[in-house]
């Protein structure tokens, strides 16, 4: 260590937390079990509508995280192209789309390129890059502690030393090193079973803490971490995030971040330089968080619940006469069955052709259904003035209540 920043791999240990009582095997079984239940849920079809919306809340709740809030409304538009005239908006706006647009270009490229190491520099410097290129020209700009303005250069690791509270991350010249030693430590291919789900949550936090980047690290974390996660198979096809948990416990997220920070504590506290009681107790926090989060959303993703909710929303709409009652039938089918050819709309709604077209129009222009084509087959849409009926609690109250 120099004038108090990190320069030996050494200072990094323990890279995997010690339980002798075994509770992060017990609660990683918990996520592996309730993860592939959940993506057994709902229909395939449907399941990629509720993907999309669940990229754009991980996005909203990311971005909250670092002190960004960004209405739903407004990143649905974001990601139309309809961006606001204000510019403090529209460049949250374009934080958000570049979200949930560098989820998918790391869920295609887990996909297209099994043995990609999502541990490894090359990989992290790439979502960084693919982050910032999108990102606004004003949030290229960090001011330092020290008064200094600085531009990030996306895809690049930091030159200059920083402070993230009271903790100063390695050196700059030593990050080469210590992100090898992660590469390797928490390498997902060279891992099985519990000790891969641990290993997604204590790269969590070895990567906030070694801080590569000048700006963007929580962001390129969680990304990393969202990657983790659907490497190993337990992201339950997209439908559930860590980061909703992270950002509605937020001061619980930052104090168990800080937590692991800390040095050993004693002779009874590992033999590593870092505080293995820290490492621990933050492990711990994220599994229990990524259970909570499977739960809340499994218990969304009920169908008797969910057929419910959606005829909740034909009720309300009826009774403002923007829908006929033969909706809420159409609207269940296709959740049910994740699409509908048009030619079978009459006959499920009971209809004539003339006014099954009238009913699925006035669906496809509420967004309640959407279609690749104009003769496609259709599929239920999920509309953000539609999300706090659909899926209550989804965002917060406040946020929820302002959706309609």
């Amino acid at each position: 260590m120099e004038d108090g920043f990190f320069t030996r791999v050494s200072e990094m240990e323990p890279l995997m937390p010690a339980d002798s009582a075994g509770e992060l095997d017990d609660l990683a079984i918990e996520v592996i079990r309730k993860s592939a239940g959940i993506s057994a849920a709902v229909h395939p079809v449907t399941r990629r509508g509720i993907v999309e919306l669940v990229r754009k809340m991980n996005s909203y709740y990311s971005n909250l995280i670092e002190g960004h809030n960004t209405h739903p409304v407004d990143i649905d538009r974001a990601m139309r192209e309809d961006f606001s005239r204000d510019p403090a908006k529209r460049a949250r706006q374009l934080e958000s789309k570049a979200h949930v647009e560098v989820q998918k270009r790391i869920e295609a490229r887990i996909e297209d390129t099994p043995g990609a190491v999502i541990t490894s520099m090359d990989f992290l410097c790439w979502i960084h890059e693919e982050f910032y290129e999108r990102m606004p020209d004003e949030y290229l700009v960090v001011q330092r502690t020290d008064g200094k303005i600085e531009r990030v250069v996306p895809g690049k690791t930091r030159e200059t030393e920083v402070e993230v509270g009271r903790h100063l991350p390695p050196r700059s010249e030593y990050l080469g090193t210590f992100m090898k030693r992660f590469e390797e430590a928490y390498d997902p291919r060279e891992m099985r079973g519990l000790r891969q789900i641990v290993a997604a949550a204590a790269s969590h936090h070895r990567l906030a803490w070694i801080h590569p980047f000048l700006d963007g690290n929580g962001r390129v974390t969680r990304l990393m971490t969202h990657a983790y996660l659907k490497k190993a198979k337990i992201d339950g096809h997209g439908l559930w995030t860590v980061s909703r948990g992270f950002a509605r416990n937020r001061e619980e997220y930052l104090a168990a971040l800080a937590g692991a920070d800390q040095p050993r504590r004693g002779d009874l506290d590992g033999r590593g330089n870092l505080t293995q009681a820290g490492l621990l107790d933050f492990c711990k926090f994220f599994l229990k968080t990524a259970i909570d989060q499977i739960d809340f959303m499994a218990g969304l993703l009920d169908l008797d619940g969910m057929q419910k909710r959606i005829q909740t929303v034909v009720d309300r709409q009826v009774s403002f006469g923007e829908l006929k009652p033969e909706a809420g039938h159409l609207l269940r089918d296709v959740f049910l069955r994740g699409e509908i050819s048009r030619g079978e709309i009459q006959h499920i709604i009971g209809m004539p052709e003339r006014s099954a077209r009238r009913v699925t129009s006035r669906l496809l222009e509420k967004g309640l259904l959407v279609s690749d084509s104009e003769k496609g087959p259709v599929m239920l849409g999920f509309p953000a003035s539609m999300v706090g009926y659909y899926f209550p609690r989804l965002y917060p109250e406040g946020v929820e209540a302002s959706l309609d």
